[in-house]
Parts: C-alpha cells; sequence; structure tokens
C-alpha cells in the first residue's frame, strides 16, 4: 500500500466503538486515535457540565476542532488512520474535509443503547444520542457523493471475523487476522476518559459474545426510544 488512507468511524454513544478502535489497532499498517474532537464538543456546549471527567478532557486534549481536522488530514504516520469519533461531536465545524475520508457509520439498536448510556450520562436527550446525527450524515454523504459504510454493532458481534472482512473490503484494505484478538488491558491511544467508559473493553481479549439485554427497559426512556427508532432504522437498512 502505498497511498495514506483516512477512516472516520462516526458512532453513537455506548456502541463497540472502543472495541472497533482496539481491533484495527491490531493491523500492522494502522494507527488509531481516539476520539479527537471530544475536547472541541465539550468546549462548545454544555455538555461539559455532565461528562464526567470534563476538565480533565479540555485540559489535555486539543479544544479547537478545526486545527484537530487540519493534523487529521496531514497525518502520515502509518499507511491506514483510523479516527474513533463521535458523531454528535462535529457539531458546527466545516464538512469539506469529509471528501478526504471514507466514512464508517456504526449504530447499535436504541433498545439496547439507551439503558447503557443512562447509566452514565442521566435524563439523556436526542442530541447525546448520535442517531439524528448519522441520519444528516447520511444526506450530507449522498448529496455530495461521499463513500461511507454503515456497520451495526449486533451484526458485528454475532460473526466478528465475516463481519470484518466484509467491512475491510469496502474500505479498500485487506482482512488481518490480527484484528480479532488483543492483549487485556488499556491501550495508549486511549483518552483520558477510558476510566469513566473502557471498563469492559480493558477486561477483555476480543470481540464479546452478543447476548440479550436481560432487564426490561426502563419506562422514563420510553419517549427518548420512540424518538431514536426512526433514525436507526434507516441505519438499519443500510448496514452491511
Amino acid at each position: 500500500m502505498t497511498d495514506f488512507k483516512h477512516f472516520c468511524m462516526w458512532a453513537c454513544p455506548r456502541n463497540i466503538s472502543t472495541t472497533m478502535m482496539y481491533s484495527f489497532a491490531q493491523r500492522n499498517d494502522t494507527k488509531v486515535y481516539d476520539e479527537p474532537l471530544y475536547a472541541h464538543y465539550l468546549a462548545n456546549t454544555n455538555a461539559k457540565e455532565y461528562h464526567p471527567g470534563a476538565a480533565e478532557i479540555l485540559k489535555h486534549h486539543e479544544n479547537d476542532g478545526k486545527k484537530v481536522i487540519v493534523e487529521m488530514l496531514k497525518n502520515e504516520e502509518a499507511p491506514v488512520q483510523f479516527y474513533k469519533q463521535m458523531t454528535h461531536h462535529l457539531l458546527d465545524l466545516d464538512r469539506s474535509f469529509m471528501k478526504s475520508v471514507h466514512h464508517i457509520l456504526l449504530t447499535r439498536d436504541p433498545k439496547e443503547m439507551l439503558p447503557s448510556f443512562a447509566a452514565v450520562i442521566e435524563n439523556p436527550v436526542l442530541e447525546d444520542t448520535g442517531y439524528s446525527h448519522h441520519n444528516k450524515l447520511i444526506d450530507y454523504f449522498e448529496g455530495n457523493s461521499i463513500p461511507f459504510t454503515v456497520i451495526d454493532s449486533k451484526k458485528i458481534l454475532l460473526d466478528p471475523e465475516g463481519q470484518l472482512k466484509k467491512l475491510c473490503n469496502r474500505l479498500g484494505i485487506e482482512f488481518q487476522e490480527a484484528m480479532l484478538k488483543w492483549e487485556k488491558g488499556p491501550r495508549k491511544e486511549d483518552g483520558v476518559w477510558a476510566k469513566y467508559w473502557y471498563g469492559n473493553i480493558h477486561n477483555s481479549t476480543g470481540f464479546m459474545t452478543y447476548k440479550e439485554k436481560e432487564q426490561s427497559f426502563p419506562k422514563h426512556l420510553i419517549p427518548l426510544l420512540e424518538e431514536c427508532t426512526p433514525f436507526y432504522e434507516r441505519l438499519k437498512a443500510l448496514a452491511l
């Protein structure tokens, strides 16, 4: 591979986004980056008031999203650059850079995502979840002929190897067996927020087995679920 490939994976929260980052980190041609726009998002919204570790994130990570994007596009640290991103972190940034990147939209059924998210962020609203932002990105990508791929976390957990092979084929890179396993513990690429969110992935050595949630869906989240569902159904229909 002689050219540099930049991939942005835009995820909703409480997905397997960190698992996917750890998977791509095992490749011998890839450098991964953990939510480089997180500090930009906190610096420009009231999310800094309720996100755990916000002050530390703002201190240790670049707050200016424009600078982050410039650094992303000129980065040549490895043939493949994999950026784990959260969809809602984009805010009002100029999106013309997206024409130079292949985009992956990682989604998850809101019936499973919302209870997990609400365990960390109390009383989430639609803007926190990423579903509507994903749909706006699809509109933008389709309107500007920008390549993108939708993947669903449930499908990946049910068949990690099969789904990763499909994804790599779509991205124009070879699948590597190393993507399926990693050593237990944190990675140097983890953001400073890892201690709040990454407990499960740090205890893993590969993709976890998919399990249906046994708990009943929280009643107070039903209105939010109803808001998220139409957006998710569109994503689900487009998924690999």
